[in-house]
């Protein structure tokens, strides 16, 4: 039992002191706040494709609202095997490989609580979505840091260092977490990077629990290969994945885990004990997500291209760094020309003085000063939306602040 200096017990655990809340939310509360432009949270600001929401209505109207199974109702864990084979090639048995879970943010946790045990280690590259650091925590595993960094020419690719990935696995190493593409960098794995994974989990024996929500989200001739594809790797991977932005349903939770039948007994088992099942009504909309014809796919990712065409260049004229995404619906970007001591009061000046909120780039790495020059806005907002928010962005170059300490 954890006691403070005078003998009283500790009502907080450990664990809780080991990371903070989330950055992410609190920048959308500071948008409230005030009146900001939140170009923080990846959440769109537009509809949800308008099938979606009738069949969510039509569930909720025919009164499937108890309790689904536990892990998935049959329909829609038929319709999640069923997209996996059109768009990765894989064969998934929906009966014994498929957890529906609230959100592919309960899939994550759900499946490290299934795999890890005290003292084990999970490698993870950061910049990393800041959930992945307080997993492994909760989890009672120990995070390894693998650094991604940034191209020298912001239009450029960022890379890891192999040998510093070599070096992070160990007897120890039970699973990596890999997120492609990549929030917040917009990194697409390629197949040689996720071969080398490969060899390091067949080497020392560990697991790849990827995070692919944005797997239709993809620039420039970019291609999404699911870690499951890469040979070695089917039994070894745990696919997470969810409708929450490839159908613009982020408040819906929900998601999935798609594992070896040998691994989804525990998964869910964890998930029934966190959360039961996800929403009942909304798993029946997701079945007509998932049947959705390839052309939305398409339309999905020319949207968002060009939205990031629109953003972009808007950033690079006001003096930001802009680092040009591959995937995903975000841009990191370099603050060193703006003269702030760090990201944090760079990121305050931005809501409260220009109208515009950004996540601090010090809240996506396991050592806050590695980030302390950085930002990442969010792009997956309306024309309209992104035009306001350069028009009040411009006011960074007609008048520069001045440094602050």
């Amino acid at each position: 039992m954890a006691h403070d200096r005078v003998g009283r017990k500790r009502f907080t655990s450990e664990k809780s002191e080991r990371f903070s809340e989330s950055v992410i939310r609190e920048m959308t509360r500071q948008a409230m706040l005030y009146d900001a432009i939140n170009l923080a949270q990846g959440f769109p600001d537009f509809a949800a494709p308008q099938e979606l929401k009738h069949a969510a209505q039509q569930a909720i109207a025919a009164d499937l609202n108890q309790y689904a199974i536990t892990w998935g109702a049959k329909n829609l864990r038929d319709a999640i095997a069923h997209r996996m084979s059109v768009a990765q090639g894989l064969q998934v048995d929906p009966e014994t490989e498929i957890t529906v879970c609230c959100g592919s943010t309960e899939a994550m946790i759900a499946s490290l609580m299934a795999v890890t045990n005290a003292r084990d280690e999970i490698v993870i590259f950061e910049p990393f979505y800041e959930n992945y650091g307080p997993d492994a925590i909760l989890s009672g595993a120990r995070p390894r840091f693998v650094k991604l960094h940034p191209p020298a020419d912001p239009d450029g690719e960022w890379t890891f260092d192999e040998q510093e990935l070599r070096a992070a696995f160990c007897g120890r190493t039970k699973a990596i977490i890999v997120n492609t593409p990549n929030n917040p960098t917009g990194k697409v794995f390629s197949r040689a990077e996720l071969e080398l994974i490969r060899d390091l989990c067949v080497k020392h024996n560990a697991l790849a629990i990827t995070d692919e929500i944005y797997e239709h989200i993809l620039y420039d001739g970019a291609e999404h290969v699911s870690m499951a594809r890469i040979e070695g790797m089917r039994e070894r991977t745990i696919t997470i994945n969810g409708l929450s932005k490839t159908y613009s349903v982020t408040g819906w939770r929900v998601g999935w885990a798609v594992a070896p039948a040998s691994l989804s007994g525990a998964i869910r088992k964890v998930h029934d004990f966190l959360t039961v099942g996800a929403a009942a009504p909304l798993q029946e909309a997701g079945v007509a997500a998932l049947a959705s014809p390839q052309g939305y796919y398409r339309r999905l990712a020319e949207d968002y291209r060009a939205r990031r065409d629109r953003l972009l260049p808007t950033l690079r004229e006001v003096g930001f760094r802009a680092f040009l995404p591959r995937g995903a619906y975000y841009i990191m970007t370099d603050i060193g020309s703006f003269g702030f001591a760090d990201d944090a009061s760079f990121a305050s000046h931005l809501v409260r003085d220009i109208g515009v909120a950004v996540v601090p780039g010090s809240s996506f790495y396991s050592n806050p000063a590695d980030g302390a020059h950085q930002v990442r806005f969010a792009f997956c907002k309306r024309s309209s939306t992104l035009d306001k928010a350069a028009t009040r962005l411009m006011k960074l170059r007609a008048a520069p602040p001045q440094a602050q300490g």
